[in-house]
């Protein structure tokens, strides 16, 4: 085993992202590339020398050789201990709490999320801090800072370690834990939810689906919905995770999830539905013949959070990115307990969990989450569901219909249009980032603009200041319209438009949020320009 110093120059474009760097996997398999990033990561974060790591990943094509990779740099560097998965695998939430069980320094997951997977999808690299959350944006501005300054990368030239094989071992002096991936998760699931009640349940004839999309979450869920809980065999659907995700499109949403959405929408469906994604950290939930989006899901969630058992005694808090609907604000003000917007991204989040100041947190991108750990958890919002769905007895769509008339209904929609020419996105937004202070009084498609801004965070607990955060422009009637440019994508630009509109009127709730939201769609475009300077006469993905 020989210690190399490889002399290297700085690779451009390795700025990470909201989630860590994203490209193509066939960039990250490129000479120098994952070697570089590493590198910086480690130069970024003060160095590993003499720390404790966690590292795992979702399973997509290379994860298993970024591994090896990762552990013969750590252990170049002098890190104590790396804590890995069995085969390299965790999710992202797993991932989080095991930082945080074993008071690790910090962790590497490899991931790319959402995005699809194989030789020629999509992998990425994040490094999450020791309070198990993505690094803040002073941490990657330092690791960002240092891609661009590297000059050499520290490796060890040595045999894999075998990862199949759980138990301790080492590479030079660093030691390497193998452990179960689903062992430390599944305990902290049994101190949050009653598992006796969901057990019952499912006794009692209850039937469910969980689409594992052939992603990270699939031995999760099999391990603790199936031979833990009792639900039926073949519950859990597309559970065995490959590096391709069985070609398919790791995104729990009614387009990529088409065959859960065709099955609670069919005749003798299953009384709930599921979905998680590539890393286990996104959820989608539907219930017999009706679809929850996550801002609902999120707003329901809170206002049944005492019947869970890890948060009867309430919330401290919520939470909620700034394009996420203001759904959870009504249920906040009815429960006397503040909500803050933030922007997007998990990150976020952190501080006001660490703080005590919330407890429940979510976004719009199908990610919910809690103190429990600092990601969001995809299987974790699944159990939580069927925690009040146990106590409440009650279906999915008697819930949301007892929740809209009791909070009203905020009729959202998120539309995608993706890889969108970049100069082109970015010039229609800065093109309406001009125009925000002449939109207040005018009309579009019968809605009168009330405000619009740009949005700005303030955090709460340290003071930073987090500008440049989304476009926001709200409308008469409740309406609202939020447009940003995405992250998460490795081609082109992702322009993400929010549209919002609340209805009070039991009487006047529908049940295509499309219609509802009709003159709201309208009123985007007409402000924005939408069809005219993309080039799109409709979005790529409605959610």
């Amino acid at each position: 085993m020989t210690l190399h110093s490889i002399a290297t120059q700085p690779i451009e474009g390795q700025k990470p992202g909201t989630s860590g760097l994203r490209k193509k996997t066939r960039v990250f398999m490129g000479p120098h590339y994952l070697e570089n990033y590493i590198q910086a990561t480690w130069n970024g974060i003060g160095g590993v020398q003499g720390k404790t790591l966690v590292l795992g990943g979702d399973g997509r094509h290379f994860n298993d050789r970024a591994a090896q990779v990762v552990l013969r740099m750590a252990a170049a560097s002098g890190a104590a201990k790396v804590i890995v998965g069995q085969n390299a695998l965790l999710s992202t939430p797993a991932a989080s709490n095991l930082i945080r069980q074993r008071n690790a320094d910090g962790g590497i997951i490899l991931s790319a999320s959402h995005n699809p997977g194989g030789p020629d999808g999509d992998f990425g690299v994040k490094y999450n801090v020791s309070n198990g959350g993505p690094a803040p944006e002073g941490v990657t501005e330092r690791i960002f800072g240092a891609t661009k300054t590297l000059t050499e990368y520290h490796i060890f030239d040595a045999q894999d370690v075998d990862l199949g094989r759980i138990g301790t071992t080492a590479l030079d002096k660093m030691q390497i834990e193998v452990v179960n991936p689903v062992t430390d998760y599944q305990a902290l699931m049994e101190t949050l939810f009653d598992f006796d009640a969901i057990r019952a349940l499912f006794a009692g004839g209850f039937r469910i689906s969980f689409d594992a999309m052939h992603a990270i979450t699939g031995p999760y869920a099999t391990a603790i919905l199936e031979d833990t809980l009792g639900a039926a065999p073949g519950s859990v659907v597309n559970g065995i995770p490959l590096p391709d995700f069985g070609q398919g499109h790791p995104d729990p949403n009614p387009i990529w999830a088409k065959d859960l959405m065709d099955t609670m929408f069919g005749p003798d469906a299953p009384d709930f539905g599921a979905a998680s994604d590539g890393d286990g950290d996104r959820n989608m939930i539907v219930g017999r013949g009706i679809y929850v989006t996550p801002s609902d899901s999120l707003a329901a969630m809170a206002a049944n959070a005492t019947h869970v058992k890890g948060y009867a005694g309430g919330l401290a808090g919520v939470a909620r990115s700034m394009p996420t609907s203001r759904a959870l604000d009504q249920v906040a003000e009815r429960l006397g307990i503040a909500c803050y917007e933030t922007p997007t991204g998990w990150k976020f989040f952190g501080n006001l969990l660490d703080a005590g100041l919330a407890t429940l947190c979510g976004e719009e991108s199908a990610g919910t989450g809690s103190d429990h750990v600092r990601e969001k958890d995809g299987l974790w919002a699944v159990l939580f569901w069927l925690n009040i769905l146990a106590k409440r007895q009650v279906s999915v769509a008697d819930l949301m219909a007892e929740h809209w008339a009791t909070y009203g209904r905020n009729y959202y929609s998120r539309h995608d249009y993706e890889a969108v020419d970049s100069a082109a996105a970015q010039k229609l937004v800065d093109d309406l980032r001009q125009q925000l202070a002449t939109l207040p009084g005018r009309d579009f498609a019968g809605l009168t603009v009330e405000t619009a801004d740009e949005f700005a965070y303030d955090d709460p607990v340290d003071g930073s200041r987090s500008e440049g955060q989304g476009l926001r422009i709200t409308l008469s009637g409740g309406a609202r319209i939020v447009l940003r440019l995405s992250g998460t994508g490795t081609e082109g630009a992702t322009l993400r438009v929010y549209l919002e509109r609340v209805e009070t009127d039991p009487t006047r709730m529908q049940d295509n949020p499309q219609q509802a939201l009709a003159a709201v769609i309208a009123a985007a475009d007409a402000i924005a320009g939408i069809a005219e300077r993309t080039g799109r006469t409709a979005p790529d993905v409605i959610t």
